[in-house]
């Protein structure tokens, strides 16, 4: 069963609550962070350690770093050698590698020697270290690095699309980002081009990444949208946009956001100072220098009232007022707030 964990804060320490505003686990950690996968990640001794929805730590062993857990290995680092750790702490691959990637399709890139290959999760390997740089299986293939150029192979390590780009990214459905001469485009799982690669590669931005079926494309300082056939369905024109959510995406237009449908058009007039993401129905604005919440047709259902609001999450929303954490629902009603 999923147990919805929301984080909260009381004199300076971090603790959870459940969907009702119960606490489960006491504020006593001076960090944490919301829960992934059944865990969150909390500061213990300068060392971040797993704890579960119960509140557990999971202490048998002390690392250096430990991950998120996938497919219920999370990778662990213990000086310089990476390993993994399962969801008991117990220790089910031996720290050896020089460096690892998270589970994927059964299968973890890691490197020895200065080559990545691929391991099961018994730490075998499956794909012979041999690749200068190694991503995560994704429908089956996996993006590699060979002799400065990537391609992609298949689970038995051989090479189902040649290596052809100066970048390439794991599959999201049946389509992957590659890149050429700093430009990124589309390929399908055959390798055959579905986008060529047009768009500028942005550093520290999500380029090509699907949300709703749709991502941002970047072209002359201009934002617009595609889709995962390829088809460029908003041209590039707005100063500035979000991702889509629940059918729609925050632009800015003359210094002011709105949102638009997955053809371009206005669903919601630009009026706004500042806005977000549409989730759970509900998208936080930004009117007179306070933040309140809208629904999909753009009427407000929370005043604006708070500092600062984040997005509503499994019927939640963390907001900020006067200095303090309370969670809202969406009738904008109080279920918890920060005491000092």
């Amino acid at each position: 069963m999923k147990h919805l964990l929301f984080k909260i804060r009381e004199k300076g320490k971090y603790g959870f609550i459940n969907r009702e505003g119960e606490v489960v686990i006491e504020p006593q950690y001076f960090e944490a962070e919301d829960f992934y996968n059944g865990f969150s990640r909390v500061r213990l001794n300068d060392k971040l350690v797993p704890m579960d929805e119960m509140g557990r730590l999971l202490l048998k062993h002390f690392f250096n770093f430990v991950g998120y857990f996938e497919e219920d290995l999370a990778k662990v680092r213990l000086v310089n050698k990476w390993g993994y750790m399962n969801r008991r702490g117990n220790i089910q691959v031996p720290v050896q590698f020089d460096m690892a990637g998270d589970f994927s399709e059964s299968y973890a890139a890691v490197s020895l020697e200065g080559y990545f290959g691929y391991i099961n999760q018994h730490g075998d390997f499956e794909i012979e270290p041999q690749f200068d740089r190694a991503f995560e299986f994704r429908q089956g293939l996996a993006p590699v690095e060979l002799d400065e150029h990537f391609g992609y192979i298949d689970k038995k390590g051989n090479l189902a699309i040649q290596p052809a780009f100066q970048q390439a990214f794991p599959f999201q459905d049946q389509v992957a980002v590659v890149v050429r001469d700093e430009k990124w485009g589309l390929i399908d799982t055959q390798g055959g081009m579905v986008l060529e690669p047009q768009f500028d590669l942005v550093d520290d931005f999500a380029n090509g990444e699907f949300f709703d079926g749709m991502a941002i494309v970047i072209q002359d300082y201009k934002f617009g949208f595609i889709n995962q056939a390829g088809d460029v369905v908003v041209s590039p024109r707005f100063n500035f946009a979000g991702d889509f959510g629940e059918g729609l995406a925050l632009v800015e237009e003359n210094e002011v956001f709105g949102f638009i449908d997955k053809s371009g058009d206005w669903a919601i007039n630009p009026q706004f100072e500042d806005a977000g993401v549409f989730s759970d129905g509900l998208a936080q604005v930004k009117i007179d220098g306070r933040w309140g919440f809208i629904n999909t047709d753009g009427q407000v259902v929370v005043l604006p009232q708070f500092e600062t609001v984040f997005p509503f999450r499994d019927g939640l929303a963390l907001v900020e007022y006067q200095g303090r954490w309370a969670y809202i629902d969406r009738f904008g009603d109080i279920i918890w707030k920060e005491l000092s």
